[in-house]
């Protein structure tokens, strides 16, 4: 410590100190020099004041105007696509309703139409088994007629054989038909 003592001796003879500022202390609070520091505060105060009025404020304000002016732009961009969406979304189900309606239209249409050709297909058959039958009964009618009208003759000719050969004599057409006729009613 000793050493260090006579080495600040040493550097405070070397370097010349005036003795008037050693005392004088914090030169921001020397009573002396007030008056320059607020001129100088003054100035300095003016020059930034200028400065953020002419400069600094305007381009700030730009700036947010711009980003106002865009930020709404975007919201009305944003409005119009949303309206556009929507328009969009009820036409695309306008015309999905419209699908549907046309399909179903097209469908029962569909079906109406193969009713009909069913419906008529069945007609048909069924006049076609109608004329079938008919001409099925007027041949069973034909051949019931023809029989019927052969019965008399195969009676009459299986009589004829009976008696003939019960008795040993054929009898006469005319007895034949007598005893037919009162047998057939």
């Amino acid at each position: 410590m000793a050493g260090d003592a006579h080495s600040n001796a040493e550097l405070n003879a070397e370097v010349h100190i005036p003795e008037s500022e050693h005392g004088a202390g914090f030169p921001p609070f020397d009573a002396t020099t007030y008056s320059s520091q607020i001129l100088w505060l003054a100035i300095t105060f003016g020059a930034f004041y200028w400065i953020m009025k002419n400069v600094a404020v305007p381009r700030i304000s730009g700036i947010l105007e711009d980003r106002e002016d865009r930020i709404a732009g975007d919201l009305s961009e944003a409005n119009r696509l949303k309206e556009e969406t929507d328009e969009a979304i009820a036409a695309y189900e306008q015309a999905l309703a419209e699908a549907r309606n046309k399909a179903h239209a097209i469908a029962s249409e569909t079906r109406a139409k193969l009713k009909a050709d069913q419906e008529a297909r069945r007609e048909k058959a069924e006049a076609e088994l109608n004329e079938k039958l008919k001409a099925a009964e007027a041949q069973i009618a034909g051949v019931k007629t023809e029989a019927l009208s052969q019965i008399g003759d195969i009676a009459g000719e299986t009589t004829s054989v009976l008696v003939e050969q019960l008795i040993g004599k054929a009898p006469t057409k005319t007895d034949l038909n007598k005893a037919l006729k009162s047998a057939m009613n």
